[in-house]
């Protein structure tokens, strides 16, 4: 196995720094291998069959592309449960485990709660508070139905119940029913930012999960919030993740639209990230 382990770095070199070499060399041929990493360091002197020698260079080959290791490998980790990721998708992010966090936090002491995610793209958030609250009722919202397919596919191999829905949330929508807590993590990247993002996020993942027009950067915050003013209980809270540039602007709207308690947090990074209000 130590023949693979040079390949992957004599064939990545350039394109990747090493120290991500050395992470997708281990996520490489622990899904090839089976072995977990301690493992695969423990049995460097492993044969690869000729079948896995061929699976190793397509995976290489489109890592070369700059197609993110997620997609290649199908899945990725989010809050320790696995998840499946596709080009439908977002591969979920560190920053949205730490959202995931504080609303789990928030509702520990709590015995019943209805909670709404919008614009759930894999599920990541709805399936993690559901694994998290298992008294939690969990409903999911997102325009696309490739998304929701593997959103699904998501509650059912982690056995969660998440009832998951097509909905546009920029449409107006007619629900009689009320949530304790509303969450999103919505497009909130500006069209001028597109050709600054990395290239393997840009040319990959969905642009639909990510871009808003440049004179309309906070359209999916509006309009959530708006919704949410007609659909959250008494008092109950409504949490955003946030560009980290856009924390004032979420905050003035949110304080002019009549919410009250609040909160901008930053991320581990140092970077705003989160927004939590009352109704």
């Amino acid at each position: 196995m130590q023949k693979e382990f040079q390949y992957i770095h004599n064939s990545l070199s350039g394109i990747y720094d090493d120290s991500e070499i050395r992470n997708i060399s281990f996520l490489l041929l622990e899904k090839l291998t089976g072995f977990s990493r301690t493992q695969l360091l423990t049995n460097k002197s492993t044969i690869f069959s000729f079948e896995q020698q061929q699976q190793l260079a397509v995976f290489v080959e489109k890592l070369k592309k700059n197609i993110p290791i997620q997609y290649i490998l199908g899945e990725t980790e989010f809050y320790g449960l696995k998840f499946s990721v596709n080009e439908s998708v977002l591969i979920p992010r560190p920053e949205t485990e730490e959202l995931v966090e504080w609303i789990k936090n928030d509702c520990k002491n709590t015995t019943s709660l209805r909670a709404l995610d919008i614009g759930t793209g894999s599920g990541c958030i709805a399936v993690a508070l559901k694994h998290e609250l298992p008294f939690a009722e969990i409903t999911a919202f997102d325009i696309s139905e490739n998304a929701l397919e593997t959103a699904r596919k998501n509650a059912e191999q982690n056995n969660l119940q998440v009832d998951f829905q097509q909905i546009d949330i920029l449409r107006e929508n007619r629900f009689f029913q009320k949530w304790d807590i509303i969450v999103s993590n919505p497009p909130y990247i500006s069209e001028k930012e597109r050709m600054n993002m990395p290239k393997n996020v840009r040319e990959n993942e969905p642009s639909l999960a990510l871009f808003v027009p440049d004179e309309k950067p906070l359209l999916f915050y509006e309009k959530i919030a708006q919704f949410a003013q007609n659909h959250l209980t008494e008092n109950g809270k409504l949490y955003f993740e946030i560009h980290f540039t856009t924390g004032k602007s979420v905050v003035d709207l949110l304080q002019n639209l009549g919410f009250k308690n609040i909160e901008l947090r930053k991320d581990l990074s140092g970077n705003d990230r989160m927004v939590r209000v009352e109704k």
